[in-house]
């Protein structure tokens, strides 16, 4: 692992002036971080009394609490203020560089940490593989693909010629390191505004000596990630924002890394500019938007404050946004907030006095709408906070983040420590009530546990296979029946309309039928675990009754959740006939024959949705079982936990003492309950 010498001459990044209300909206989050909390002091105090082996299922559950981070992705169209978003967001008006090159800029993931929890400031920058640098040196990049199979040769060669020049522009500011770093990644034990600059912004500084420091841009060009740790004061719980490129990067090298960002995070911020909110020029991110729920979506539109006159044309701008995603399939009653991270920004730096005279009048403009008596004990630099709309954001991301995420988490982490609980209970009970006639059984009773873990883990493997099976067929079947109407219209245009007479075909068809397909999928993979998991519960919970009698009746044993399956986002990857009005189709005009045509039109398709087949059909299918079959392998786990307490107190009879023999150490254990019990009604 390679470690960059710290730059001596680093401009420090520090946490701007904050205004009073920072945290505003957050308020949710900070009711769950109490909560979370309390869940975690309840498990600490139920791991003090419990047995060695409950212990450990104890700990499982809260390292799963405690890693809890839930993500937030931020993409939309490039200059929409994305980067300074996710700085007002942070609390830090300078800590990205906010004017980014859309095809060298990278995900760069905020992870805060906060405030009071102190953490040592980190960095890591992930370097593209080989492959990868290959595919765009190579073949240009998805675009470059796209013209190679439509054999559009001199648009090939204008792209090729522009990776060439950036091919040298990282060769001159890498040297012979260059190929050393291909998948290769950096960490630092800190991070400064310089160190963030060499990684994901462009600069044009190639004069300085080799290893010279300070550099912008540096490593720009093949840094395909960043992760960045820090503490945040506003945030009450762990939170990653992760910024993305435009969704129009130029050779679109990065589509896939921004589409795995938006399948790892489950809500999406869409950043529009106010100037151009949504149009159908934006294809690239309506189809990205028509693939995600409208709980997974919300949509902000910045720059408010380059508008003559927001309050009028604020529900203007709304009504096409709606408009738009109604025609194109968007997420329906997704919700549409407006503000400006220039104005939360401002005042951030303590910068009002400072704001240009155009937008001073939108804010006015803006203010006049929107103060009501609710905001009349506001100061200046807290009204223009509000109205900024970032307090709005920080809502609507926080409720969704607690309802969506955290409190099915907090659920389910106190399900299992409850179930912990009474199988410690049930292990004292087998001890004083002497179950000791257990003794001569365990060996069966462990046996016949296995064999239902065995034969569960199984059962659901064979159901996930046949139902993921189905899929694929179903969607192979869709892509095949596209294929065909897409190449039936083409031949009929040509022979109506002839060669000279442009032809566009929408692919949105097969997105529809792929999208249905998946949500039936994914609705009988959730039936058929949910059933599967009722049926492991019944036969562990007839096991310990059979095995240790009426001393575990009190195990009490919850049906685990069944994990939701993430949306289908790599639908929404861009296909040569997503550009009706590019250079692609002009292939087909050089071809002889219109029957001989479909052979090579069924090429063309084949190799453009090869790459988002292959992720629908076999990744985040296999995602989605392994999920699932992750889910019932811990409940089996945890009950293993609980048999082998059991086993251990059935060994020892009434000779020793319990863990939870004497009075103070049974409250402590009815306390915890209690409580755990508490996040589960």
């Amino acid at each position: 692992m390679n470690m960059e010498t710290q730059i001596e001459s680093a401009t420090d990044i520090h946490a701007s002036a904050r205004p009073t209300n920072l945290n505003a909206g957050l308020e949710p989050l900070l009711d769950f971080a109490r909560k979370a909390q309390r869940l975690d002091a309840a498990l600490s105090a139920l791991s003090a009394v419990s047995g060695m082996r409950v212990q450990r299922s104890l700990s499982r559950l809260q390292s799963e609490l405690s890693s809890f981070e839930p993500s937030v992705t931020l993409l939309g169209q490039v200059k929409s203020g994305k980067t300074s978003l996710v700085n007002a967001m942070a609390g830090w008006a300078d800590l990205l560089p906010s004017d980014v090159n859309p095809w060298t800029s990278v995900v760069t993931s905020l992870h805060l940490t906060p405030g009071d929890a102190r953490i040592e400031n980190k960095a890591c920058f992930q370097f593209m593989t080989e492959a990868e640098w290959d595919r765009l040196l190579t073949k240009g990049g998805r675009i470059g693909e796209m013209a190679g199979r439509a054999g559009a040769s001199s648009e090939l060669q204008k792209i090729r010629t522009q990776i060439e020049d950036m091919r040298e522009r990282s060769r001159q500011r890498l040297g012979r390191k260059f190929e050393l770093l291909m998948g290769q990644k950096h960490e630092y034990g800190y991070f400064d505004k310089n160190l963030i600059e060499r990684y994901i912004c462009l600069g044009d500084d190639f004069d300085e000596e080799e290893g010279g420091a300070g550099e912008q841009g540096r490593f720009a060009d093949i840094t395909r990630a960043a992760d960045l740790y820090l503490n945040c004061q506003s945030v009450p719980h762990r939170l990653c924002l992760r910024d993305t490129p435009g969704v129009n990067d130029t050779f679109m090298m990065r589509e896939q890394i921004t589409i795995q960002a938006i399948r790892d995070s489950r809500l999406c911020v869409v950043v529009l500019s106010a100037g151009q909110a949504l149009t159908s020029v934006d294809m690239g991110l309506i189809r990205m938007l028509s693939n995600l729920k409208s709980r997974e979506v919300v949509i902000f539109v910045n720059r408010i404050d380059e508008l003559a006159a927001p309050a009028a044309q604020i529900p203007e701008i709304e009504a096409s946004i709606r408009q738009t995603l109604d025609s194109y399939h968007g997420p329906e009653d997704a919700t549409v907030l407006f503000g400006s991270a220039y104005w939360a920004n401002k005042v951030l730096t303590g910068g009002l006095e400072d704001m240009d005279k155009a937008s001073s009048a939108a804010l006015l403009n803006w203010a006049e709408a929107s103060v009501n008596s609710s905001h009349a004990d506001l100061s200046a630099q807290n009204m223009v906070w509000e109205l900024s709309g970032l307090p709005a954001l920080n809502r609507v991301v926080a409720e969704r983040i607690v309802t969506d995420l955290g409190t099915p988490l907090l659920a389910r982490v106190a399900g299992s420590a409850v179930t912990a609980a009474t199988g410690q209970q049930a292990a004292d009970a087998v001890r004083v009530q002497g179950e000791g006639g257990a003794q001569a059984g365990l060996h069966d009773t462990r046996a016949a546990f296995e064999t239902i873990c065995k034969s569960h883990l199984d059962a659901l493997e064979a159901e996930t296979a046949q139902i993921l099976d189905a899929f694929r067929d179903r969607a192979e079947r869709a892509h095949t029946t596209f294929t065909d109407r897409a190449t039936h219209a083409l031949i009929e245009h040509l022979e109506k309309w002839g060669e000279d007479c442009h032809w566009e075909y929408d692919p949105a068809g097969l997105r529809m039928l792929l999208r249905s397909a998946y949500s039936v999928m994914t609705s009988r993979l959730q039936a058929a675990a949910q059933a599967r998991y009722k049926a492991a519960v019944q036969d562990v919970a007839e096991l310990l009754y059979d095995g240790f009698g009426a001393a575990v009746e009190g195990i009490q044993l919850s049906v685990p959740e069944v994990p939701p399956a993430s949306s289908p986002i790599a639908l929404g990857q861009a296909i040569a006939l997503d550009f009706n009005d590019s250079w692609w189709a002009a292939w087909w005009r050089r071809t002889r024959g219109y029957q001989a045509f479909a052979k090579r039109f069924r090429s063309l398709i084949a190799g453009e949705t090869e790459d988002f087949m292959t992720q629908l059909k076999f990744v985040q299918t296999a995602d989605a079982g392994a999920a699932v079959l992750a889910r019932l392998q811990g409940f089996f786990d945890d009950q293993r936990d609980i048999l082998m307490e059991i086993a251990d107190h059935s060994r020892c009879g009434d000779d020793i003492q319990g863990l939870i023999a004497d009075d103070s150490r049974r409250t402590q254990a009815n306390d915890a309950l209690q409580t755990l019990r508490s996040f589960t009604e």
